[in-house]
């Protein structure tokens, strides 16, 4: 089992995979979002579920389940985008683009800008796997925002598609969902955080 200094995981899986997907339960410092002076916070990470820090996220042996030739799908949030990309790589992958950009078509307060798209990147380990499917997928999914951290399940698709014949994980999953393997501390816990439908 690998233990961390924030949640105790289940052991990862004894097999090997072609398709990593993940999003990470980043740790935002106890930040809390707001929405402005004196309406109170809008929740946060910390709220919903155990945040790990990116240095016990790094002890996580993924590589131990990554296929020879695999990629690794992995979500990040925009000041964790750093951290992403040292994150895929510590895990034993070479860092290769952003696959998806999702615009939740809903803003959140940000320091800067308006908050509205978080960044689905792609890793490679070795070649990436074949056979292939679709080549012509779209990197921009639009789909509203749904409970929080919820991803859009267009996305999952749309790496099925392109990679049809595959072993797939998702890590930090939330439920099992058919052809997938299903791997985290919440699978089935939480029914309000089950990932978007469309």
């Amino acid at each position: 089992m690998a233990r961390t200094s924030g949640p105790a995981f289940p052991p990862l899986p004894g097999e090997r995979f072609g398709i990593l997907y993940a999003d990470p339960p980043w740790d935002y410092k106890g930040q809390l979002q707001h929405a402005g002076p004196a309406s109170g916070d809008t929740g946060g990470a910390i709220r919903h579920y155990a945040t790990v820090t990116l240095a016990d996220l790094k002890k996580l042996p993924v590589a131990s389940i990554a296929a020879a030739d695999c990629l690794l799908f992995l979500w990040a949030t925009s000041p964790h985008l750093d951290q992403a990309i040292d994150l895929g790589k510590a895990w034993g992958f070479d860092w290769a683009t952003v696959a998806f950009v999702w615009d939740k078509e809903r803003v959140n307060p940000g320091f800067y800008t308006m908050s509205q798209c978080e960044l689905c990147l792609v890793f490679r380990r070795g070649r990436i796997p074949t056979p292939r499917g679709a080549r012509n997928e779209r990197q921009l999914v639009r789909a509203e925002r749904g409970p929080h951290s919820a991803k859009p399940e267009e996305v999952r698709r749309r790496i099925e598609r392109m990679f049809p014949e595959q072993r797939k994980i998702e890590l930090f999953a939330r439920r099992e969902v058919e052809g997938w393997t299903a791997w985290g501390l919440d699978v089935g816990a939480e029914p309000e955080r089950r990932l978007l439908t469309g």
